[in-house]
C-alpha cells in the first residue's frame, strides 16, 4: 500500500468516527480540507456549511487565502460554493472565459489571490445538503475525474458522519453543534491574529502552531484559541507544549 494508500484510507476512518463522546466539530472540519489538499490535485480547501436558518458560513480552511476566498463569496453571493449548496450538486467551469462568464468578480478576487481555478462539491445525503467543500487550485482547470470521485466520496462520509452524529444524540444536535462550531470560530480567528501580531508569524503559520498545540495536547481548539486571547499561552509556550503531552488536557 502506498503512502498516498494509507492517508486515503486512515482519512475515511477519520471522516467516519463521529460517534465519540468529545466530538470536535471544527478539528473535523478542518481535517476534511487539510486532507482534501493533501490527498487531491489542490493547493488549497475551504468548507462552508448551513446553519439552521439555511445560512452559509465559512466554518474551515486549509489557508488563509482560501478562508479569505470564501468570505468574498458570500459577501458577493457569487461563486461556485453557493452555486454548489444551492443546487446541491458539483459545479466547475472548463476555461477561464466560462468563469468569468459565471462568477466575474469572484474570477477576479481568485486570481488576485494567485489561484487559476476553482470548484465545489456538495456536502450532500439524498436530498438533504449541508454545505459544500471549495477547492481551489494553482494551475487552469478541472480536478481528474479521479480527484473528484474521490473528493465527493470524502464529502459525502464527512456529510454522514455529521448527520448521524445528530440523528443518535438529538435530531437538533448538529444545528446546536454548527452555532457552538460558529461561536467557536470567531473565538478562534481572533486568538489567529492575536497569535500572528505578537509572534509576528504569518495567519496560516499562527493557526498551524496553534492547531499543533491542541492536537498534541488532546484540547479542544477553542480553548486553545481561548486561552491565547486571555495570554495564558503565547508562542513560546505553543512551540514548546506542542510535541509534549506531559500537561493534562484542560477540563
Amino acid at each position: 500500500m502506498t503512502s498516498r494508500e494509507q492517508l486515503l484510507a486512515t482519512t475515511f476512518v477519520d471522516l467516519a468516527d463521529t460517534l465519540v463522546a468529545e466530538f470536535d466539530v471544527m478539528e473535523f472540519l478542518h481535517t476534511l480540507a487539510t486532507r482534501s489538499v493533501e490527498l487531491l490535485d489542490a493547493d488549497a480547501a475551504g468548507i462552508m456549511l448551513a446553519d439552521r436558518h439555511g445560512g452559509l458560513h465559512v466554518m474551515a480552511s486549509s489557508a488563509e487565502e482560501a478562508r479569505l476566498l470564501e468570505l468574498y463569496e458570500l459577501q458577493s453571493n457569487e461563486g461556485p460554493c453557493l452555486d454548489c449548496y444551492r443546487s446541491g450538486r458539483p459545479v466547475a467551469r472548463d476555461n477561464l472565459a466560462a468563469m468569468k462568464s459565471a462568477w466575474p468578480a469572484f474570477t477576479e478576487q481568485l486570481h488576485g489571490l494567485g489561484f487559476q481555478s476553482a470548484q465545489a462539491l456538495p456536502m450532500r445525503l439524498r436530498s438533504e445538503t449541508i454545505g459544500a467543500l471549495n477547492l481551489f487550485r494553482l494551475e487552469a482547470g478541472r480536478l481528474s475525474d479521479a480527484d473528484l470521485g474521490i473528493g465527493q466520496a470524502m464529502a459525502d462520509v464527512a456529510t454522514v458522519g455529521l448527520i448521524q452524529e445528530r440523528a443518535i444524540a438529538a435530531s437538533e444536535l448538529l444545528a446546536t453543534q454548527l452555532q457552538t462550531a460558529l461561536t467557536s470560530r470567531v473565538q478562534i480567528e481572533q486568538a489567529k491574529g492575536v497569535l500572528a501580531q505578537r509572534s509576528s508569524l504569518p495567519m496560516d503559520q499562527a493557526f498551524q502552531l496553534m492547531r499543533d498545540f491542541a492536537r498534541s495536547r488532546g484540547r479542544r481548539l477553542s480553548d486553545v484559541a481561548a486561552q491565547i486571547i486571555e495570554g495564558v499561552l503565547d508562542d513560546e509556550a505553543l512551540r514548546k507544549g506542542r510535541h509534549s503531552r506531559l500537561d493534562p488536557p484542560r477540563a
